[in-house]
């Protein structure tokens, strides 16, 4: 297995639902991930020996640390669900995690894994595949920085992200590409 980690930076606007209820970045970066997906369809695959599998559906895996380690539940059809509705759905499997109470089938067949290595203070990870899939994309501690906006300096709350990949499957280029179609989608949420 040959895998490559990528790291990007990216500016996060703030979220917030209509409601008042304050939506996490993972669920708009799960989001991002989807769209990513079905724009870059190798990195919604596994390989199974030689055969590479093209999936149509969007599982996406959300690796939780609990206090007897990680376990990473699957958001199944995650390009069906909201913003609020993802982030409903991640905190109850991460309870379920936390709590070792995921049913097993709730802990396979995810199209690519989701690390927020950052709620445990990470900056940067070069984060590790769990075959058969074939990447997982990782999201750093987000914090204020200096940035130009419009050639004028603003402080804006950005992000780092890891890709890691197997160039087995995608080369360097596409890694690129996704993992700019993931910013752009977290800079401009619809």
């Amino acid at each position: 297995l040959r895998t490559v980690t990528g790291v990007q930076t990216c500016a996060l606007p703030i979220f917030a639902a209509e409601t008042g209820q304050k939506i996490t970045p993972l669920a708009f970066l799960v989001k991002a991930a989807v769209e990513a997906l079905k724009a870059f369809p190798h990195f919604n695959a596994s390989l199974s020996g030689d055969q590479l599998v093209l999936k149509k559906y969007f599982h996406i895996g959300v690796a939780v640390s609990g206090p007897k380690g990680l376990v990473v539940p699957v958001l199944r059809d995650a390009g069906r669900h909201d913003p609020a509705a993802l982030r409903q759905a991640i905190d109850t499997l991460t309870t379920q995690a936390r709590n070792r109470t995921v049913p097993l089938t709730e802990l396979r067949g995810q199209s690519i894994t989701l690390s927020n290595f950052g709620a445990l203070a990470g900056r940067y990870a070069s984060l590790a595949i769990m075959p058969p899939q074939v990447a997982i994309l990782g999201a750093g501690r987000a914090r204020p920085e200096l940035r130009a906006s419009n050639g004028q300096p603003s402080i804006r709350r950005v992000l780092p992200l890891s890709l890691t990949f197997d160039h087995r499957v995608v080369s360097g280029g596409e890694a690129a590409r996704f993992l700019q179609a993931v910013i752009t989608d977290l800079e401009r949420p619809a």
